[in-house]
């Protein structure tokens, strides 16, 4: 006698269908929500940019992207959780953009140099002063403790250390080195930012970085 096959239960067509469903509602949610808080940055970003920290109204905020205070509260917790959002999606962009600038230059020393200068260079746009360089630091704190400057110290750190084992640079602590360098950077950045005259401090602060950065390279 042949023996009979175990019977394994097959979930009916209807089931699946609604646990099909409620994976494309899940996924519909998440979907809303990612979209919403993308709008609420690009709204606090505009806003902040054209009034201020200060001065931008979360009521008048939310609306004009057709959300309330409620989502706002959700996505950031208030209004210095939005802040911090936007000024990390600007200083990450800025330090994109510093690195596409710098990939042209010949050699890893080049380009060290030429990021950093970019980065400064960037203390000219008038969003990048007033939400990144101004608002940011009063509100947030030190920008050298922004979750934004991590990616980029690393960055600087394995760059440091690959110059340092073919002596290109002098024997030294390689992260110490890296957050000295991106200091200086973001320190010019600041330093230009909050000056009578943005535009004549720059080549200065731009000489001074160049002189201090090459202290660390073998002549």
């Amino acid at each position: 006698m042949s023996k009979s096959k175990p019977h394994t239960p097959r979930m009916s067509n209807g089931k699946t269908q609604r646990n099909q469903g409620r994976l494309m509602a899940a996924k519909s949610r998440a979907e809303t929500a990612q979209e919403n808080r993308e709008k609420m940055i690009q709204a606090g970003r505009k806003a902040f940019a054209e009034k201020g920290y200060a001065a931008a109204s979360m009521d008048e905020l939310t609306a004009s992207v057709g959300l309330t205070r409620g989502a706002l509260y959700h996505n950031f917790t208030d209004k210095k959780g939005l802040l911090a959002a936007v000024v990390a999606q600007i200083d990450s962009e800025m330090a994109r953009k510093a690195k596409a600038i710098a990939a042209s230059a010949e050699n890893d020393w080049e380009r060290l140099l030429a990021e950093g200068v970019a980065y400064i260079n960037m203390a000219l746009d008038p969003e990048v002063q007033r939400i990144v360089l101004r608002d940011g630091p009063a509100v947030l704190g030190d920008p050298a403790h922004w979750p934004s400057q991590n990616s980029c110290l690393e960055s600087t750190r394995q760059t440091i250390e690959k110059m340092i084992e073919r002596k290109v640079l002098k024997d030294m602590d390689a992260n110490v080195a890296a957050q000295l360098l991106n200091g200086a950077a973001l320190n010019a950045a600041l330093l230009i930012a909050a000056s009578e005259d943005p535009q004549k401090t720059l080549p200065h602060a731009i000489e001074v970085f160049v002189l201090l950065a090459s202290g660390l390279r073998n002549q």
